[in-house]
């Protein structure tokens, strides 16, 4: 029986969407289930599609061209005097290698940017740029321009930022709550409105959202 976890292991890691899935444990899921094939990883190349084979048993494919072609790894690198510091880059990084605050200038922390590319279509300035992350002629590509330890730290980081996105929604819908809550137990004083049924008509409409809340976050309180 196939794996996943044992098929996520043997993917680059670069988060890319490259596959036309979320991330390469999504793709990973998708091969095991049949939904996608082994050859839908640029990133990866030819040797990554000898690894899954290998591993499924399944045939070796060509690489499908819908998904792209094995190249050479590149870095993502900010043009410092363009950046308006407006964090999209940030929020779009999977593996959380750009730092930076709002309106401060961002930085790419080039020894951990897997080159997924999801930082430049999110930037509205158009001041980031792709280079070599090799000046080695001709450039490695697939698998000998990205190593087993890179691809480890990447999954591990990107793990992290997928905890740390959900934990800061998490968060983010604990408080909205708290929030609706003391407004639906102090809604007369709370509430610019004085009318009995404009009030009753509110406090069902915050009762409502609040239920929906609560059935997010699973807890019936």
């Amino acid at each position: 029986m196939l794996d996943a976890a044992r098929i996520n292991a043997l993917l680059p890691q670069t988060q890319c969407t490259r596959c036309g899935f979320p991330d390469c444990a999504s793709y990973a899921r998708a091969i095991v289930a049949g939904e996608a094939g082994i050859n839908q990883c640029p990133p990866g190349g030819d040797e990554g599609i000898q690894r899954l084979a290998q591993a499924t048993g399944l045939p070796a494919l060509p690489l499908s061209a819908e998904h792209g072609e094995e190249g050479p790894r590149f870095l993502a690198v900010i043009d410092e005097t363009w950046c308006i510091g407006c964090t999209l880059c940030i929020k779009a990084c999977p593996v959380d290698c750009i730092i930076g605050a709002p309106k401060q200038m961002h930085t790419v922390i080039e020894d951990l940017c897997t080159g997924c590319e999801l930082c430049i279509p999110a930037c509205p300035v158009d001041c980031i740029s792709l280079v070599p992350a090799s000046n080695v002629q001709p450039a490695p590509t697939g698998w000998a321009a990205w190593s087993a330890p890179l691809a480890h730290q990447a999954q591990g980081r990107h793990e992290f930022h997928q905890w740390r996105v959900e934990q800061a929604r998490r968060d983010n819908d604990a408080r909205l709550q708290a929030k609706a809550e003391r407004k639906l137990a102090n809604l007369a004083e709370e509430s610019r409105l004085t009318e009995p049924a404009q009030l009753d008509e509110k406090r069902a409409v915050i009762e409502a959202a609040l239920a929906r809340a609560r059935a997010r976050r699973g807890t019936g309180n």
